[in-house]
């Protein structure tokens, strides 16, 4: 007979693997269970993970295929990443330390920085963005009115709550 921690676990794994399969489906354009090797770091974002690209490439070595085809199959994708979910691994970084990263890049101390101030720091200088992933985070960090990036608001809307993430 299983004691009650044991039935609880089960449940937190069919929960997360659950939440993993509905984020990997997104993805999954044919429906057969593969999406495209540069789709990874998107599905792990949506689940509130940001791994580095170190960290990221490290991921790929573990759930792509031996030959590599490009594509990842959500078999070999599913327990790794439960692992890395139950692990808490990637945390998001800390609130206070975005507002400080941002606070750095506006030199006027005027609550806001330009989308080209922002490219040029994102693409030109440590880990770079690729375009993609500029266009990504400028979709929803970039207010169209003023087309500059309200970096309070933007952390506040990035900011992942600890208690929504996962069952407890």
């Amino acid at each position: 007979m299983m004691g009650r921690a044991g039935i609880c676990k089960d449940g937190v794994i069919a929960e997360i693997e659950k939440k993993i399969t509905e984020a990997f489906e997104v993805f999954d354009r044919d429906g057969n269970e593969n999406v495209d090797v540069r789709e990874i770091g998107s599905i792990v974002r949506s689940l509130g993970c940001f791994p580095t690209e170190a960290e990221l490439h490290e991921l790929l070595a573990k759930v792509e295929e031996e030959e590599p085809t490009g594509y990842v199959h959500l078999e070999k994708f599913l327990p790794v990443m439960t692992k890395i979910l139950l692990d808490r691994s990637y945390r998001p970084i800390p609130e206070d330390v975005l507002l400080h990263a941002f606070e750095a890049l506006d030199e006027k101390k005027s609550g806001y920085i330009t989308k080209e101030e922002l490219v040029k720091h994102m693409t030109e200088e440590g880990e770079p963005f690729t375009e993609e992933e500029m266009e990504e985070m400028l979709s929803s960090a970039l207010d169209p009115e003023t087309n500059a990036v309200h970096y309070r608001d933007y952390i506040s809307m990035m900011i992942v709550d600890e208690t929504d993430d996962l069952p407890q």
